[in-house]
């Protein structure tokens, strides 16, 4: 636990060394508010279901956006041989920066959370158990991506490329239930499970289902363990 600590606190410090952490934080916040205070006085509308619905569209540019230079920058830096120099394991590697990863994305809710104070301010009934659940799969959602995004960045040195293998899995989680009227019958359950609304939805309305939690726990480790034997790897070549 002290050497993915320690590349925790590296990796997460390198994202506010650079623009990258602010500018993505910024527009991340900027879509979210917007949303949300548009059905506000548009519709009269006050809730957070608009923030919720937008947030896993936004997820699949901001998680490759801040995943993209995990592994790659690492990579093409030529620093991956002096992290390898350390006495660090490739598990420590690699969790130690999904962890920070995932922390940049709690920060990211966390300040979207002003709104549901705004509301409760202004005397909006709201269930707060079903807000909580929201945020809890909007966070579980957020660490499979990162997960995912880790993934991206340890197949390639080049971040670009990254972003766009992270966007298009992330983007192929998010159209899987949009395109179900297109499939097969016999199709339809399985790819209903496997998009991640199915699961994002039925954790926003409290039902905390062991096969919602197990599907995204799977995919989350499938792709840490993933990264980990990627890096492995370069020890044989």
């Amino acid at each position: 636990m002290h050497n993915i600590a320690i590349v925790f606190k590296k990796e997460f410090r390198s994202f506010f060394n650079s623009p990258v952490a602010y500018i993505t934080l910024l527009v991340f916040l900027l879509i979210t508010a917007w949303f949300h205070t548009s059905t506000f006085f548009l519709i009269n509308e006050s809730d957070l279901r608009t923030i919720f619905s937008v947030i896993p569209i936004i997820y699949i540019f901001f998680v490759p956006a801040i995943t993209m230079g995990l592994i790659a920058r690492e990579k093409s830096g030529h620093t991956m041989e002096f992290l390898t120099t350390l006495p660090l394991e490739d598990s420590d590697i690699v969790l130690g920066k999904f962890l920070a990863a995932l922390s940049l994305i709690g920060i990211a809710l966390l300040f979207t959370m002003v709104h549901l104070i705004s509301l409760f301010f202004i005397g909006t009934n709201l269930d707060l158990g079903a807000m909580l659940s929201g945020y809890l799969g909007l966070l579980l959602v957020g660490a499979m991506y990162a997960a995912v995004g880790t993934l991206a960045s340890s197949l390639t040195n080049n971040q670009i490329t990254a972003f766009i293998l992270s966007f298009l899995i992330i983007f192929l989680f998010f159209i899987l239930d949009k395109i179900l009227i297109f499939v097969p019958g016999f199709m339809v359950n399985t790819l209903q499970f496997l998009s991640i609304d199915y699961h994002l939805n039925n954790i926003s309305r409290g039902m905390l289902d062991s096969r919602n939690l197990i599907y995204i726990g799977t995919v989350t480790a499938f792709s840490l363990l993933m990264s980990i034997r990627i890096l492995e790897t370069r020890k044989w070549s």
